[in-house]
């Protein structure tokens, strides 16, 4: 039963880029630790009921505000966010005037404590999930939250001067350790913009080299098509038959020699070549943090497969390029036929055209093709018969 939900769990999480994961770990690392300061505090510093209510109460509003924080929050619907910083905002300030006004007007000295503890324990949790992640006026939201509580608690000038120096010094800590996470958080999305800008500009760089080479074998078979053609016109309009209907001769036979060239570079990018493929590969993959390990040798593919082979390293190396989240991927090669397996797939198979003109490509040279699709593995499987 617990299966599909597991199933579902590991493909969203694999779904999630490098940068969405560590946002994810940081908000769940602050949220545990609000957790385990709510546990703490009730098993050794409260004992009333009113003030662990009000302690449980404020970690529930303060894992709240850490969830839908914007900097931390994975989804970018505003308004649902918003309406629920507004709950938890509400709920850390109605325990923290709660509190105030209790011990203001309690008479029992342990209450009053209670009520303190609670009190200023609401405060550090609103500049723990709020304040700190102010970007514009953070500084001044602590100092003033602390102020505040050292007059709202402080039973005396000299207590509540210790309370706000207090609450004011471990809210600086907090906040300087939140602005260290929040600059972290802002790296790890700078390098995973980087990441696939570079893989971008690599198959930029590629589509490039591939209008550069149909430019050359297209271009100069054309253009002399194109003067041959005028020159046969010439001499028929002339009289001249003969000459005529040799060039158009030679006009048929650059028409399919330039055909042909423009079907080798289409299907192999003129000279495809298997070990400089894989280098290619292990190139590529690398630039958008995938690393590439090849088992066997190409020297044991059959002569015969080597254009297939390469065509295919090509092939699925786009694929997992476009269309995963990869960190490793598998490449063998063998006298019988090979593989090629990567982690972490996005989409589904009938998605990818590529393949399936892949598999087209390889049915012509007595090849198969078989693919594997798992919501944590994509593998391409290719058999060959042994020469």
């Amino acid at each position: 039963m617990g299966r599909p939900g597991m199933t579902r769990l590991t493909a969203w999480w694999h779904g999630l880029s490098g940068a969405a994961k560590f946002r994810f770990y940081t908000r769940v690392t602050l949220q545990v630790t609000v957790a385990a300061l709510v546990v703490v505090l009730v098993s050794t510093s409260v004992r009333s009921p009113a003030a662990i209510a009000g302690v449980v109460v404020s970690g529930l509003a303060a894992i709240l505000a850490l969830e839908v924080q914007p900097v931390l929050a994975l989804s970018s619907d505003i308004v649902p966010r918003r309406r629920a910083m507004q709950v938890a905002v509400v709920l850390l300030v109605l325990v923290w005037l709660g509190f105030a006004c209790y011990a203001r007007l309690a008479e029992d000295e342990h209450a009053v404590d209670q009520a303190s503890i609670s009190g200023v324990y609401a405060a550090m949790l609103a500049i723990f999930s709020i304040a700190s992640f102010l970007p514009r006026h953070r500084w001044p939201a602590i100092i003033g939250i602390g102020v505040a509580t050292g007059l709202a608690y402080g039973s005396s000038p000299r207590t509540g001067l210790v309370a706000a120096a207090m609450t004011i010094g471990a809210g600086a800590l907090i906040g300087g350790t939140m602005v260290l996470t929040i600059w972290a958080l802002r790296v790890v999305d700078e390098l995973e913009r980087a990441r696939v800008v570079e893989a971008d500009l690599q198959v930029a760089e590629e589509r490039l080299r591939f209008s550069r080479d149909l430019h050359d074998v297209v271009g100069r078979g054309f253009s002399a098509i194109a003067v041959k053609s005028e020159l046969a016109a010439a001499l028929s309009r002339s009289g001249d038959t003969g000459r005529a209907a040799a060039e158009m001769d030679e006009v048929k036979a650059l028409a399919v020699e330039s055909m042909g060239q423009m079907r080798q570079l289409v299907r192999g990018y003129r000279g495809i070549d298997l070990l400089a493929e894989v280098a290619g590969a292990r190139s590529l993959l690398s630039a958008v943090g995938c690393r590439l390990v090849v088992e066997g040798d190409a020297a044991r593919v059959p002569a015969r497969y080597h254009e297939v082979a390469a065509w295919v390293v090509r092939e699925g190396t786009t694929n997992i390029v476009e269309h995963s989240a990869a960190t490793s991927a598998v490449l063998v090669l063998g006298d019988a036929g090979m593989s090629l397996r990567n982690d972490r797939p996005r989409g589904t198979p009938g998605e990818l055209s590529g393949l399936r003109g892949l598999a087209e490509r390889l049915a012509a040279t007595g090849a198969s093709l078989d693919i594997d699709a798992t919501g944590e593995a994509f593998r391409l499987d290719i058999r060959w018969e042994k020469k």
